[in-house]
């Protein structure tokens, strides 16, 4: 009997990782292996994994590939890991694949008609989280407005930005859609995105609203799409390319010290965000005089920030920020606002 593996896929910040939280603290028992794909050279989002405290989300069971985009290192860095994975004593039950924010499904899904992979495996579904808030906001378009001019003009035009083609493809690819953080948008702008979303997926694809990534382990495990079969017959705005990179977007890391001022350091993160168009940014904060780890993640105009568990004694008490933003972003004078004066 092959085992399932479930993709799940999103733009940055669609709070992929939170759903992945929620399925392991409510696993029961099952042994569920998970494969973290990130854009950038800092592990965030499988510290907050591993760093949760939840029973079987421990290092043996999370595995990460921070070598670029998984659906462009597929050869190097993913069948590796698969077979590492389906080779143990005691394989896992269930793999759940959670892509970096920029990643294009289609290209991983072909993965799994390798021979090593396929006999073994099949792909029990594509679930998509969508970043309700964003949509309504339209952060997936460069200039909605003018786009929406230019169509209405000449409805031939393709006006996609880099960031909506994203976006489209990875719905394009669900068997099934996550609505997540609807209760942060109003009635009108749920109908919003629910019109938005329906024009890039299947009649058959779910639509389910999630709040905090909440969602019941049997809804989205047993999907049963064998998507590998089919993935072919699910179109993409890359179908024609060769290979897929990531020219439009690059990432790098801002590091230093201590904040004394965590309210100091939420500010110049929105500063840096508006200023110089930044899509995310995430990381690691050394407060002073505090025991405690700060995380901090911020999309747009929305942050969060907490602290997560005591900072172990063999790793450094740092300041570590991975910056996401389009190709061309002003490094230095970002790092300039990020870092504090003094």
């Amino acid at each position: 009997m092959k085992i399932p593996a479930t993709i799940i896929t999103g733009f940055l910040g669609a709070g992929k990782t939170t759903v992945i939280r929620h399925l392991l603290e409510n696993a029961n028992g099952k042994r569920i292996a998970l494969i973290i794909n990130e854009f950038g050279d800092l592990g965030v989002d499988r510290e907050l994994v591993t760093g949760c405290g939840i029973e079987g989300c421990d290092d043996d069971s999370v595995m990460e590939l921070t070598n670029g985009c998984i659906c462009c290192t597929v050869a190097d860095d993913f069948l590796p890991t698969m077979e590492a994975l389906l080779d143990r004593p005691e394989p896992p039950e269930h793999i759940v694949i959670e892509t970096s924010g920029l990643a294009l499904p289609k290209p991983l899904v072909r993965a799994f008609n390798w021979p090593e992979v396929r006999s073994r495996v099949t792909v029990d579904g594509i679930v998509t989280v969508v970043d309700a808030p964003a949509v309504t906001e339209g952060r997936f378009a460069h200039d909605p407005d003018a786009v929406q001019t230019q169509r209405e003009a000449d409805e031939m035009l393709d006006h996609d930005s880099p960031l909506e083609e994203v976006f489209e493809d990875q719905l394009l690819s669900a068997d099934m859609v996550l609505l997540n953080k609807f209760d942060l948008v109003d009635g009108d702008g749920l109908e919003y995105i629910r019109r938005e979303v329906s024009k890039n997926i299947g009649p058959a694809v779910r639509m389910i609203h999630t709040r905090h990534g909440a969602i019941d382990p049997s809804v989205l495990l047993g999907i049963g799409a064998v998507v590998e079969d089919v993935i072919e017959s699910r179109r993409s705005h890359h179908d024609d390319e060769d290979e897929h990179d990531h020219d439009d977007f690059e990432s790098f890391v801002v590091s230093f010290g201590s904040v004394t001022d965590p309210e100091d350091l939420e500010h110049r993160i929105k500063v840096a965000i508006t200023d110089y168009d930044i899509l995310r940014i995430k990381g690691f904060v050394h407060v002073r005089d505090k025991k405690m780890r700060h995380i901090v993640q911020a999309v747009g105009s929305r942050l969060q920030r907490y602290y997560d568990r005591p900072w172990h004694a063999d790793e450094p008490r740092r300041t570590e920020l991975v910056v996401i933003g389009k190709t061309g972003i002003d490094r230095g004078a970002i790092t300039r606002v990020l870092i504090p004066k003094g």
